[in-house]
């Protein structure tokens, strides 16, 4: 058996050994691209110059897309706040009609109330004191009442007036307020994006040739 086995072994040591491949014989080409050195360093560069050029253009429609998301809430916040503002005053405006109606109503029952007294005469403890007014004094105490109350609803709408013109000249004042720190942050972003712009430059001037990373936002 043994000597069966390496008969076998030497059979195939000795086939292994008739088709063992030959030389191999190749043409010589050219290798490497059809470029020159030149040539493919300017391609490369041209490159470069694209990616930089589509990232500062993605980061400028980046800075746009910003700037318009806060103009937006700004103007959003200054509807809310127009729209609290306005029912604010008109609340304020039904509150003082309601107190103008109240007093008037107070106003009309007191002078009624004044004139039925000096028509049935005053209680006893001021009866001594008009025991001997006539006609025409009733007649000019009625008169006088009356211009008093019309008098004092005079100055009421006045004062009315002066209160209504001062919540006026406190609402412009906050809208007023409100515009000039909407201004001051469009104002800020605009200085911020000059300022990165001019990073970028100079970055891009100290590292011509280096991968291109976006400027430091300061």
């Amino acid at each position: 058996t043994c000597s069966v086995a390496k008969k076998e072994l030497d059979d195939l040591e000795q086939w292994k050994e008739e088709h063992r491949p030959g030389p191999i014989k190749l043409v010589p080409q050219r290798l490497g691209g059809k470029e020159s050195e030149a040539q493919a360093r300017q391609k490369q560069q041209m490159m470069l110059m694209q990616s930089k050029y589509q990232q500062k253009h993605k980061r400028e429609e980046y800075v746009k897309a910003k700037k318009a998301a806060e103009e937006a809430e700004i103007l959003k916040k200054k509807a809310i706040q127009r729209e609290k503002a306005e029912r604010l005053e008109g609340k304020k405006r039904q509150q003082e009609m309601q107190r103008r109606e109240m007093f008037l109503e107070d106003q009309y029952y007191k002078t009624n109330e004044l004139l039925n007294r000096l028509d049935l005469g005053l209680p006893k403890s001021d009866s001594c004191q008009i025991a001997n007014s006539g006609p025409e004094s009733t007649a000019w105490t009625r008169s006088h009442t009356y211009k008093q109350a019309l008098q004092e609803d005079e100055n009421r709408r006045l004062e009315e007036m002066k209160q209504e013109q001062r919540r006026k000249a406190e609402l412009m004042e906050f809208k007023q307020k409100q515009e000039e720190e909407a201004r001051t942050r469009a104002h800020q972003n605009e200085q911020r994006r000059v300022n990165n712009a001019f990073l970028d430059r100079l970055q891009n001037k100290m590292q011509p040739n280096s991968i291109y990373q976006p400027g430091y936002s300061g």
